[in-house]
């Protein structure tokens, strides 16, 4: 049974690495620095930023990041109303954040970034949280439109989600040779 389980989150680690390919290059090094600043793997601005705008944007990368931990202690329990109202609002605003440095263009890299900025017990919500932030008039209307028709009818109308959660967390790779 343990090998069989084994040889599963393998295939699984798979599927998710070939997703994380199959993302243009500039949405895979959003990715890459998120989960670098969420989770303080590197010091973000020294590792990512190439110049002035860059490091700023990392900058308030961080300080918006700083609340993960709290929304990820809000994460409703169940699919009340009442009980997603403080979940929903900070976690549209980080999206909202997200998608405005226009790196993020589709709903599949979101919810790739999202699992695991948040964690698998936030799937339910993520196509909502997508929507909400992909509406802002933050956004050009174009990219709105982009990221809006990104989102699949099956992803919006989903009946359930998996609760395991994701294996792979893709990170910078120092480049060897000539």
């Amino acid at each position: 049974m343990q090998k069989r389980q084994e040889k599963n989150t393998g295939g699984v680690t798979l599927i998710e690495i070939k997703e994380f390919a199959s993302f243009a290059a500039a949405t895979q090094r959003y990715i890459r620095r998120s989960l670098d600043v969420a989770f303080e793997r590197h010091d973000a601005v020294i590792l990512w930023s190439r110049d002035r705008q860059e490091a700023a944007s990392i900058s308030a990368q961080k300080s918006i990041y700083k609340r993960l931990p709290e929304i990820r202690a809000l994460i409703p329990a169940s699919a009340s109303i009442e009980e997603s109202e403080t979940f929903l609002s900070p976690l549209i605003t980080l999206a909202a954040f997200d998608l405005g440095q226009n790196r993020i263009n589709s709903f599949s890299a979101f919810r790739f970034l999202y699992e695991r900025l948040i964690g698998a017990e936030a799937r339910p919500w993520l196509p909502a949280i997508f929507c909400a932030a992909a509406s802002l008039p933050h956004l050009h209307p174009d990219m709105r439109k982009t990221l809006l028709q990104s989102i699949s009818e099956a992803a919006a109308t989903a009946t359930g989600w998996s609760r395991r959660e994701p294996s792979f967390y893709p990170e910078w790779i120092e480049k060897s040779g000539p």
